[in-house]
């Protein structure tokens, strides 16, 4: 069987959390990339929501400025399910940009 890649972006993330993605099926993130924008380090945070909790992967993570950071790294991935919500978040306004690399509708 064939597996969908699929891709989510945002751009200018900042204070609030910015949904990144939804899941729609049994899904795997095997890539969350994110650059720093500004003139100054940042802080990152990315959860999951899992309809109840915010999950964290990893919390007030350092960017320094002009850089980024790869969230899942040497080959690390985890399955979501439908309903399940990434999230990205900055301790700056408009100071991150994120893709999320995805393959959809895993075998169940």
């Amino acid at each position: 069987m064939a597996q969908e890649f699929r891709r989510f972006t945002s751009n200018a993330v900042g204070t609030s959390p910015a949904t990144i993605f939804t899941a729609d099926s049994y899904d795997t993130v095997v890539g969350i990339h994110i650059a720093n924008t500004t003139v100054n380090m940042v802080l990152a945070t990315v959860v999951i929501n899992d309809g109840s909790n915010d999950i964290t992967l990893i919390n007030a993570a350092p960017i320094a400025a002009g850089g980024a950071l790869q969230v899942l790294d040497g080959g690390a991935k985890f399955v979501v399910e439908s309903g399940d919500i990434l999230k990205i978040t900055s301790d700056t306004a408009a100071s991150l940009d994120c893709w999320v690399s995805v393959v959809d509708a895993i075998s169940a």
